[in-house]
């Protein structure tokens, strides 16, 4: 059996899961509390402008109820505000607040505060090759293309 130490997916789920624990333990000594990790999926896709629902849906790969469940919880926390659709009386639009704006900076903030401390840790070169490595596998397995397209989507229960 392989020694997890040597295992590089333990390794990149141990690392994940450690850095996304700062990361919102940041947030919410910022103020902004509530959050789960799987809201900041939703919100990614709410960053451009309103979105519908079903929209939402579609792109987060859930049930329309569930996003509407979801919606609900961040509406009542004063992260996101619902409204009618223009045209359509039926389409349920869904928008960030300034509240959600702050919690996103801030998010952005702590990953900059931790990438900053792991380079430290790692030091300069190691850090590069280490990002190297990283960018080469998240290329090679379509990682960085569902990345950058936000189309990573959330784990159930996050």
């Amino acid at each position: 059996m392989l020694d997890p130490a040597d295992d590089l997916v333990l390794l990149f789920t141990a690392l994940s899961a450690a850095a996304d624990a700062e990361v919102q333990r940041r947030v919410e000594a910022a103020g902004f509390t509530g959050l789960r990790r799987s809201h900041g999926y939703l919100f990614q896709h709410l960053i451009p402008g309103p979105a519908r629902i079903s929209d939402l849906a579609a792109k987060l790969g859930l049930t329309p109820q569930g996003v509407s469940k979801t919606v609900t919880e961040l509406a009542k926390l004063g992260y996101v505000r619902r409204s009618v659709g223009e045209g359509d009386q039926r389409a349920r639009m869904v928008q960030l607040t300034e509240r959600a704006t702050g919690a996103i900076e801030a998010a952005r903030t702590a990953r900059a505060d931790l990438r900053a401390s792991y380079q430290d840790i790692l030091g300069a070169a190691a850090a590069d090759a280490v990002a190297e490595g990283l960018r080469r596998l998240a290329t090679e397995t379509g990682a960085l293309a569902e990345l950058t397209a936000r189309r990573l989507r959330p784990i159930h229960g996050s």
